[in-house]
């Protein structure tokens, strides 16, 4: 099953541009299809794959940054932009 992603980070604390450009950046090596934008990064991929990509991604944020929000919209099917 295909899944489609809008996902937020929200960091808690100062500077967080860096932060938030650290999990992108982790999101991407996880090989999935990421688009992020000013309001929030898309991801796309096989169900289990991004379930998987998304916990490992925000342990490491909780582990390496500490207190954090994330927010996510999860859609069944493939609506990546065309």
């Amino acid at each position: 099953m295909y899944l489609s992603v809008q996902l937020s980070y929200y960091p808690l604390g100062n500077d967080v541009k860096p932060l938030v450009k650290d999990v992108v950046k982790r999101l991407e090596a996880t090989g999935l299809e990421v688009y992020p934008n000013r309001m929030s990064t898309q991801v796309f991929g096989e169900f289990d794959a991004v379930m998987a990509a998304l916990s490992e991604v925000m342990r490491w944020s909780f582990e390496t940054y500490g207190k954090a929000v994330f927010t996510a919209n999860f859609l069944e099917g493939d609506r990546r932009p065309r």
